[in-house]
């Protein structure tokens, strides 16, 4: 069965408290446009694209900025051009998938 983006992002959230790391999530938020009263769209309020989570080690192992996705979750054009751009600046960026917890503990535990 496929672990939901939601489910799998809690289990990095864990992660990464476990093994010292501060978290920063901007959750999307229902808004009207205006254009049409009865539809609701869904966005952060900020940069298009911005991975969905800023990760900062309290031990001094780096700021991780990491794109989650299902095991078959595209990117958007936006992700890719800030990730994109993330990397060029030196940013560790990654995009983690379920299949990826082993990596991702990996990661965040320091070994």
């Amino acid at each position: 069965m496929e672990t939901s983006e939601r489910l799998f992002q809690q289990q990095i959230i864990d992660l990464a408290n476990m093994y010292g790391w501060a978290v920063h999530h901007v959750p999307p938020m229902r808004y009207n446009s205006g254009r049409n009263p009865l539809a609701n769209n869904w966005g952060t309020g900020g940069l298009a694209g911005m991975p969905d989570l800023t990760l900062i080690s309290l031990r001094g192992m780096g700021i991780v900025y990491a794109e989650l996705k299902t095991n078959t979750g595209k990117l958007s054009a936006h992700q890719v051009k800030v990730l994109s751009l993330l990397h060029r600046n030196g940013g560790e960026v990654y995009v983690w998938r379920p299949r990826d917890i082993d990596k991702i503990a990996k990661r965040l535990s320091g070994l």
